[in-house]
């Protein structure tokens, strides 16, 4: 059982996160009034590497290979075509991820648990109690302790998703490694009436996984990121209310 000491700051906790929820809803549902009636607006084009949190992507890398050129010509051994490569290279440029997802998954388990346990200390001769008149052997005890346990615990469950997502999606190059691959970035963002549908993709991409009409597809690409969602009228309405929200987290039971 808590102390009241520790239950006082208990429900503090709790009245604390309720007040911080209650404001930001209320924010929220400022910005919500002041957009009634209008569509969601689209983010704003922006630079990702200047974004709040970015950090580059450090791997390890092979020792680096200095580029020789043979006497007497213009071209540098180990160089990929004898023509412009038109496919992304460098930080800025922009490359097309091809995203086909066809995901189909099930899963059922089962668990059954029992377990029995029976503690007794039953002790006949306590502290020579059989030596001792009946009034002492009265007083001492004659089982100092007796518990008994029964525990049970069934569970199941049972998991079908599928799950498919055909789309391209443009990418930009924000980080070149010292081997040559590429951090690549790209968002993508549709309005449809009152709700946007925004794609997110990033990971690490190798200049030879790239295609001829500069194009990849999702499963070439490294340490991949893919994000699917939307905000709007159909997602707010799809969301459980901020108070729930909030009792789901702070309620133990």
């Amino acid at each position: 059982m808590l102390k009241p000491t520790t239950r006082f700051r208990h429900v503090s906790s709790l009245l604390s996160t309720a007040a911080v929820a209650a404001l930001l809803s209320g924010c929220a549902a400022l910005d919500r009034i002041k957009t009634l009636g209008e569509p969601p607006t689209l983010a704003a084009v922006d630079n990702p590497t200047a974004q709040p949190g970015y950090k580059p992507v450090q791997m390890p890398m092979p020792t680096p290979q200095p580029v020789t050129y043979n006497a007497n010509s213009l071209w540098r051994n180990g160089s990929r075509a004898f023509f412009n490569d038109q496919r992304a290279h460098q930080v800025g440029d922009i490359l097309t991820v091809k995203v086909n997802i066809n995901d189909t998954a099930q899963f059922q388990d089962g668990t059954v648990l029992n377990r029995t346990s029976t503690e007794d200390t039953n002790i006949t001769n306590f502290i020579g109690a059989n030596t001792i008149p009946n009034p002492a052997k009265a007083v001492l005890p004659g089982s100092v302790l007796t518990a008994n346990g029964n525990s049970q615990m069934n569970g199941s469950g049972t998991i079908n998703r599928n799950d498919q997502l055909v789309t391209n999606v443009a990418a930009v190059v924000t980080q070149v490694l010292p081997n040559g691959n590429m951090v690549i970035e790209g968002k993508q963002e549709v309005r449809l009436a009152t709700e946007v549908r925004q794609l997110i993709v990033a990971g690490v991409a190798r200049p030879e996984d790239i295609e001829s009409d500069n194009t990849i597809e999702l499963p070439k690409i490294a340490e991949a990121r893919l994000a699917y969602g939307g905000r709007g009228t159909l997602t707010n309405i799809q969301q459980p209310r901020w108070g729930q929200q909030v009792m789901d987290i702070a309620l133990p039971f």
